[in-house]
């Protein structure tokens, strides 16, 4: 089972960019006379859009020096402090990788999972029950687009979603995300593939808004998203 990724910080950048550090996914900026909160859908993905698969490690086995810098790095930035958003499955799924015993889990991942104990986390489900067992995560049991609209409206944190397909197509659904950004790693597993990512998304138009190369094989990008009723029409949208 493939574990999740995580994510940069990101600029508009209209107009193509020459240098690998223009090229970096900054802060998004926003008109000055708003205070809703930046909420960013983050996958990583195999080429063919899966999310996991049968039998491969963490990350497809493919996460190079790159990569793995740029985590850490955004950790140490205004992502760092976003609220991690996910769905019962991908709690349990880390939980599971928690109580793994010592020498379970490849470095790499083992750093991730310390990383997510550390995290403000919130999961939605009505099926768990408190005390969790993951710290400093919050249970919600209500509607999860609802409370996230709320929050963006309070103001405050960045949210971010952590796996947790059906919430993220929950919220794109809903016109609520701000940023989309998605790390595909160089490897098709048609036979393998598990957990479809797109399947059962509106129509959505997206935006570029920057994107970067890892390791000379995984590629970064990152829109704005637009979700729209049906395909454009001559003229465009």
């Amino acid at each position: 089972m493939v574990g999740p990724g995580g994510a940069p910080d990101s600029a508009d950048e209209k107009n193509r960019v020459d240098t690998r550090e223009k090229n970096r996914v900054g802060p998004r900026e926003r008109p000055e006379e708003t205070t809703m909160t930046e909420l960013l859908v983050d996958f990583i993905t195999s080429l063919d859009g899966y999310a996991s698969a049968d039998g491969w490690p963490g990350w497809w086995g493919l996460e190079g020096p790159e990569y793995l810098g740029w985590l850490e790095e955004l950790e140490k930035g205004p992502e760092g402090g976003y609220t991690m958003l996910m769905g019962r499955k991908t709690y349990e799924m880390f939980l599971g990788f928690q109580q793994q015993p010592e020498g379970g889990l490849r470095d790499e991942e083992e750093a991730t999972v310390d990383l997510m104990a550390q995290l403000p986390k919130v999961v939605f489900s009505s099926t768990l029950e408190e005390p969790l067992a993951m710290p400093n995560t919050t249970l919600v049991r209500g509607d999860a687009v609802a409370w996230v609209r709320e929050q963006k409206e309070k103001g405050g944190p960045g949210m971010r979603t952590v796996g947790s397909l059906s919430l993220a197509r929950a919220l794109v659904g809903a016109d609520l995300v701000d940023r989309f950004r998605v790390v595909m790693f160089p490897v098709i597993t048609g036979r393998s593939g598990s957990e479809r990512i797109y399947d059962g998304y509106p129509d959505v138009m997206l935006e570029l808004l920057g994107g970067r190369t890892f390791d000379g094989r995984s590629q970064l990008v990152e829109y704005r998203p637009r979700v729209i009723d049906g395909p454009p029409s001559p003229q465009g949208v």
